[in-house]
């Protein structure tokens, strides 16, 4: 089974309003047939990866583009519980921060994560990354399915 035959479940972790709606708009561009979820925090996205409360009935993500500052929990600390659960961690986890400090790629990569982008400035820039997410992610790379 390939990525490009059957629609992709995609969660957001991302508390910038702005830059969940470039993400969501370049991936509408992109294929019409995956879903998106987008959740606000580090709290809500442990919730909603377990399906606990508000999230019971939400569907396994196949793909987590995971920003590391966010309130609550910080992506670092969702990374480490994901990446230790043996239910969660196969799924793939794009690290899509502002941060390019050095320390934070370096132990986004201890924490496993499976690969690190640095969020553009420029709205250009930005959707074009979103874009090499889509083609290598969702086209290029086999997912595991769950």
């Amino acid at each position: 089974m390939t990525v490009e035959s059957t629609s992709v479940e995609i969660l957001i972790v991302d508390d910038s309003p702005a830059d969940v709606g470039l993400v969501e708009e370049a991936f509408r561009e992109w294929s019409h047939t995956n879903r998106l979820s987008v959740v606000e925090d580090g709290a809500q996205a442990l919730e909603f990866l377990r399906r606990r409360g508000e999230y019971s009935s939400a569907p396994r993500p196949d793909l987590i583009l995971l920003d590391l500052n966010l309130p609550k929990k910080d992506g670092r600390e969702v990374l480490s519980v994901i990446k230790q659960d043996p239910e969660l961690q196969q799924i793939p986890v794009v690290i899509l921060t502002t941060s390019d400090a050095e320390q934070d790629v370096r132990k986004a990569y201890r924490l496993h994560a499976n690969c690190y982008l640095t969020k553009p400035v420029h709205i250009d820039e930005f959707v074009n990354k979103i874009k090499a997410i889509e083609s290598f992610w969702l086209s290029t790379v086999r997912l595991p399915r769950s």
